[in-house]
């Protein structure tokens, strides 16, 4: 079989010397590449932003570590064209990738009755958008995010009565507006990851001392754990009512409503982090069920 390209960007791979952060992309790819070994197909990391790659010579591309894509969504975009009429297998497919990349699918999960909290997409984030969100959302605090976006990148955090951030911390141009959810902060955002349909392994994610953010980039601390009661139920409600099901990889990222029960934060299926050194079987599991599940799609 042809190698399998892993996409990533010279912006985290290699590690850049003023980065404080370890080398997360090359770890992942060393885990991938041992997974993949047994098969006889070998993963090789390919710079989605330089231009020239020919793309024909792998039978997949996996965009794992196209991290930086928020920030050069019509290069992206390009790139996705141009690997589907290659022939080379984009996984996940790429329907699924540009539904993905705007965030405004969690409005539309919910109105197919998937466990998301109330959600407002907007345009364009205008103060009096804003403003008027809490009482659209009969919420005391709201959390204002880019459509396009990760890392909570030009996300803010708003509580009634305060005023509206300058436009250059709000996001650029469209958004969605949800209730701030206090579990977020007690609890801790919850990760289960799926490959081929199939639960792998969980984790949750809590931010550091004053902070909302569940990023491991701004101090959150990311534990395995075993799934909690109800999450794989949330999640399984989560997959049936997503598009392009099966999918090859998906992460569910779920935190806590008011009533106890578990709600979608985030759907991801473009460049998921795996999280694959937190299995707790035996820190290999969850690489060896996700070479199987894009060996099986192949």
């Amino acid at each position: 079989m042809k190698p399998i390209a892993l996409l990533v960007t010279h912006d985290y791979y290699p590690s850049r010397p003023d980065r404080a952060e370890p080398d997360y992309a090359h770890n992942q790819l060393v885990l991938l590449r041992e997974a993949f070994a047994p098969s006889g197909v070998e993963i090789e990391p390919v710079f989605w932003q330089d231009d020239g790659t020919d793309w024909s010579r792998f039978s997949a591309v996996l965009p794992l570590l196209a991290w930086n894509y928020p920030q050069a969504t019509e290069t992206f975009l390009k790139r996705v064209a141009e690997i589907e009429a290659s022939g080379a297998r984009l996984l996940n497919d790429g329907a699924v990738i540009r539904a993905n990349m705007d965030k405004g699918y969690l409005a539309e999960l919910e109105r197919r009755g998937a466990p998301v909290p109330p959600t407002l997409a907007v345009d364009a984030c205008s103060p009096d958008v804003i403003l008027g969100s809490f009482d659209v959302l009969n919420a005391d605090e709201i959390i204002i995010k880019p459509r396009i976006g990760a890392g909570a990148w030009r996300q803010a955090r708003l509580k009634r009565g305060e005023p509206v951030p300058s436009a250059d911390i709000l996001p650029p141009a469209a958004a969605l507006i949800q209730p701030f959810l206090p579990a977020v902060t007690e609890e801790g955002e919850l990760s289960l990851l799926y490959f081929g349909g199939r639960f792998s392994h969980a984790l949750i994610k809590r931010p550091k001392a004053g902070d909302y953010r569940t990023q491991g980039q701004h101090g959150a601390v990311e534990t395995g754990i075993d799934a909690p009661e109800g999450a794989l139920e949330a999640a399984r409600a989560v997959l049936a009512k997503a598009d392009g099901t099966p999918l090859t990889y998906a992460r569910v990222d779920l935190v806590r409503g008011a009533d106890g029960n578990w709600l979608l934060m985030e759907l991801e299926l473009i460049e998921p982090w795996l999280y694959l050194t937190l299995d707790r079987q035996d820190g290999k599991h969850g690489a060896k069920l996700f070479a199987q599940a894009v060996l099986e799609r192949l």
